[in-house]
């Protein structure tokens, strides 16, 4: 059912379409039904590539079921092999032709072809996107370096970037950066991959010295056997706000045996003086609640407490194989983490948190403008516009640029529901305008959808309310509902609403 509605992260064979797309020389051929080539449109539609990604789809159809789906699908490899000459061929099979068994990588090794053939077995009604990108970047990582012995290092150091792909929230230009300041502190960058590499770029991957970790939902499983492969150690700590910044070159100069001492002092984000300014000053202390992939939403928190001043009221993820990383950082701020991929529990918890603005991903977007709270897209799953055609990224001291633009522009914008108080009598204004920045479906302020069937507010009581500054209204209105359920009140007149506040005042 609940696939039906939303879902946090899609089938494991689109987390390995996430790695074909991204790269060069590689393609997919999915043992999938008629009807499952749907994920296309994800990067054409979505991500707005001007390709299609490098797949073959076998799209057999129910009456092939009574023949031979598994010559269907040889003939499908065999054919995509000679008409886009891979350097490297992955094989498997989408969530539906899992259940007819056809070995997709048997059968694929059994052509025997003058390329390395990497199958796939991505169990789909166990595990999910992300897991699919993960297994298979470190399943193509390790046939592309196979017989690869200790490498001789450059003098010069030098690291891989790993982990960025199709589809990942602002990855292209979180290379960009990341790559900019590496080489700023005189590391040189031997290999991006999964995004923009071909498989020989893979087989250099032993060259370098050490590994920049971007994402670890992608890149954690193949660090980890790099480094006991190769003795590669790697960084795990994400570039993210101006400390995360600063600690990731720390980390990287260390390994490097570099003094980045001056490149720290002199190199630094406006969003250090920006938090310091009056116009954010006043956004300070305000609740925010956080959920997304763990990476972003670990490092988005450090952001909204430390250097914004934000108080974090909620801390989430779906990414189940990082609960507990995510449940350690909630720790910090005295907060119990939320571990779910069903989009209705982060709805009820953001509901009971009563955040002033809600940092997720789409799908937080749509129940923010549901119950009228401010909100911004930090992470993936994420739609077309937070696909920006100017460079964007979340990395690095321009990133934390873009961050403070991000965390405080949506409530920065609510302050036209002020300038909607001052001039409510103007023609231009009237007293059920909605603030822009909630989107024009977000619903009026009448009946709370919280409220008991038998208690209803008056006109005068209504009125009252909406001159209270919209980042608590709502937090008033539920307070005012409760004590007038407790206190068996149907009509919640003007005098009710002062007791109200007279006994949670208390």
């Amino acid at each position: 059912m609940q696939l039906s509605l939303w879902t946090y992260e899609g089938p494991p064979h689109i987390g390995a379409m996430r790695i074909a797309t991204c790269m060069q020389g590689v393609h997919y051929v999915l043992h999938a039904p008629q009807g499952d080539t749907y994920a296309d449109l994800l990067f054409t539609m979505i991500e707005r590539r001007d390709v299609r990604p490098p797949v073959t789809y076998t799209t057999f159809q129910a009456r092939d079921l009574g023949g031979d789906t598994a010559t269907l699908f040889k003939k499908s490899v065999s054919e995509a092999y000679e008409r886009f000459k891979p350097d490297a061929l992955l094989v498997g099979a989408s969530c539906t032709a899992e259940l007819i068994q056809d070995d997709p990588g048997g059968l694929a090794l059994a052509l025997d072809l003058p390329i390395p053939v990497v199958p796939l077995e991505l169990p789909a009604y166990q595990r999910k996107e992300n897991y699919g990108a993960s297994e298979t970047f470190y399943r193509l990582v390790r046939a592309c370096v196979a017989g690869h012995r200790q490498t001789e290092k450059s003098i010069q150091p030098s690291c891989n970037i790993l982990g960025a792909t199709a589809l990942g929230f602002r990855h292209r230009d979180d290379v960009v950066e990341v790559k900019r300041l590496l080489e700023k502190i005189g590391i040189t960058v031997n290999v991006v991959a999964p995004a923009g590499a071909r498989p020989s770029d893979l087989a250099r991957i032993p060259h370098a010295h050490f590994n920049v970790m971007l994402y670890p939902e992608v890149a954690l499983s193949t660090a980890v056997w790099l480094e006991r492969q190769f003795g590669q150690k790697f960084v795990n700590v994400t570039p993210i706000g101006v400390g995360g910044t600063r600690d990731f070159i720390k980390a990287v100069a260390e390994l490097a045996h570099i003094d980045a001492t001056d490149f720290l002092r002199a190199e630094t984000s406006r969003l250090v003086w920006y938090s310091r300014s009056i116009d954010s000053t006043y956004l300070t202390a305000k609740p925010v609640f956080i959920f997304g992939d763990a990476t972003h939403a670990v490092a988005i928190a450090r952001v909204a407490a430390e250097e914004l001043g934000y108080q974090v009221v909620g801390l989430g993820t779906y990414s189940r194989e990082f609960a507990r990383e995510v449940r350690a950082a909630a720790k910090l701020y005295d907060i119990e983490a939320l571990i779910t991929d069903d989009y209705l529990d982060v709805e009820a918890a953001i509901k009971a948190a009563n955040p002033a603005l809600v940092l997720g991903t789409q799908m937080e977007r749509h129940i923010a403008k549901r119950l009228g709270i401010p909100c911004a897209v930090i992470s993936a799953p994420v739609h077309v516009q937070d696909f920006p055609a100017r460079y964007s990224p979340f990395m690095g001291f321009e990133g934390a640029n873009v961050l403070f633009d991000t965390l405080t522009h949506p409530m920065m914008m609510g302050l036209e529901e002020h300038l909607l108080g001052m001039f409510r009598e103007d023609f231009e204004f009237h007293g059920d305008a909605m603030a822009s920045h909630l989107g024009h479906t977000a619903p009026p302020l009448q009946v709370s959808d919280t409220a008991p069937l038998s208690t209803i507010w008056d006109a005068e009581a209504e009125r009252e309310l909406r001159k209270i500054p919209f980042f608590v209204r709502g937090k008033a209105r539920r307070n005012t509902e409760a004590y007038a359920v407790q206190n068996k009140v149907a009509l919640i007149k003007l005098e009710t609403l002062y007791d109200a506040k007279a006994y949670y005042s208390q």
